[in-house]
């Protein structure tokens, strides 16, 4: 069976994003060579990977190229968008249909974001391992890492990495 997992940066105060969606905070910490933060063993030990709708249009609006097209990427979303090469919609039985994507041979599946997405799989126990990149920045506002309230659950620390930049990134399996 295929994980879920959580790879994401986070601010300070557990911010993944400003209100509007927006990600200018993250760009004094670039993923480089030099500052890797696992991001390249991670990217190669997935093969698919999940996000919600607004995750989905913020990086639309970003100004590069689709960061994932060689995975199997399916956007959680009221609405279809069409099928794209390698982009597919899930606009119901959410967690039927990502269960079914659990099952499949391959590598993991990551769990890009939204907090709204986040929260529901964590309260169906469906979320397998979480990387967690703190930022050093407080944002004071925003999209909240946990939104809604996630459910109880206990995690086992697997590694805490910190890098001379001053982020820290935590590796959590579930209990």
């Amino acid at each position: 069976m295929k994980k879920i997992k959580l790879y994401i940066a986070a601010s300070i105060d557990g911010y993944i994003a400003r209100s509007d969606g927006d990600l200018d905070w993250l760009t004094k910490y670039p993923i480089n060579p030099d500052t890797n933060y696992g991001y390249d063993d991670f990217y190669k030990s997935v093969d698919t990977v999940i996000m919600g709708g607004q995750t989905y249009r913020d990086i639309l609006n970003m100004d590069f190229v689709w960061p994932y097209k060689d995975k199997t990427t399916y956007v959680i979303s009221r609405n279809s968008m069409g099928v794209k090469e390698n982009i597919h919609f899930i606009t119901e039985n959410i967690v039927e249909e990502i269960s079914k994507l659990r099952e499949e041979n391959g590598e993991d599946i990551w769990l890009v974001g939204g907090g709204q997405l986040t929260t529901m799989l964590l309260n169906q126990n469906m979320v397998d391992e979480m990387i967690i990149t703190t930022i050093p920045v407080l944002l004071g506002n925003g999209i909240p890492l946990f939104p809604d309230s996630s459910k109880e659950s206990k995690w086992k620390l697997q590694n805490c990495m910190a890098y001379e930049n001053s982020i820290v990134q935590i590796i959590y399996k579930k209990e």
